[in-house]
């Protein structure tokens, strides 16, 4: 497939990333990155724990995770794959699909992470793990396996496989700068969440096709 040749195509891919941004630039300007990240973070210990009205309800943090960054490089690696991949899936598959697989990934990652470790009592941030549904979906629909392998499938598992290993271990670098301090007021420590980064992943994977028949079911 093609990409799309205007980002008029891809609306709410760009609206999802000017929220986020603006998200954090209050929350940075204000000077309350480690305040957010315990307010807004995904914690997993929390399903085990009474809420007290002072942090967001925790069925909602899966999402209010998404709009906390531990500084600028986080958010801004984080945009960039969003707006890379979400303007090609957005104009394959339509805005209602992008919306459907950013919910989706946010959920499947916060439940991915809670799997690997339910008594963490670290916040998960970032829209890495929405986003890990869109690069799943780009993967399906955009992916080409340049090794020779028998059988069509075997080559998209194979460019997904790759495709997930490269967004894992990017996370895993920035995560290490970040929580190493190697850059000044880059914010409060992240959890290097890999398992959310798989959960999100997986129906991203799952949804692309799906989506992209019911989009065109009466063509």
């Amino acid at each position: 497939m093609r990409p799309p040749a205007s980002w008029a195509q891809a609306r709410l891919t760009l609206a999802i990333a000017a929220v986020t941004a603006a998200a954090w630039l209050v929350v940075a300007v204000l000077g309350r990155l480690e305040w957010a990240a315990i307010w807004g973070g995904f914690i997993p210990l929390r399903a085990t724990l009474g809420e007290d009205g002072s942090v967001a309800p925790f069925w909602l943090t899966p999402l209010t995770a998404t709009l906390v960054h531990a500084g600028l490089i986080h958010l801004v690696f984080n945009l960039i794959m969003l707006t890379f991949c979400g303007r090609h899936v957005e104009w394959v598959l339509g805005p209602a699909a992008i919306a459907i697989l950013y919910l989706v990934g946010a959920y499947a990652a916060a439940g991915g992470q809670y799997l690997a470790d339910p008594h963490s009592a670290a916040p998960m941030i970032g829209a890495s793990g929405a986003i890990s549904a869109v690069i799943g979906a780009y993967a399906v629909l955009f992916g080409r396996n340049k090794v020779k392998v028998a059988g069509r499938r075997l080559a998209l598992a194979l460019n997904a496989l790759w495709l997930l290993a490269a967004w894992v271990g990017l996370n895993l670098i920035v995560g290490i700068i970040v929580r190493g301090g190697l850059i000044p007021g880059t914010g409060p420590a992240m959890t290097i969440a890999v398992a959310a980064h798989i959960g999100g992943f997986i129906p991203g994977l799952l949804l692309a096709i799906p989506l992209l028949k019911f989009r065109y079911r009466k063509a």
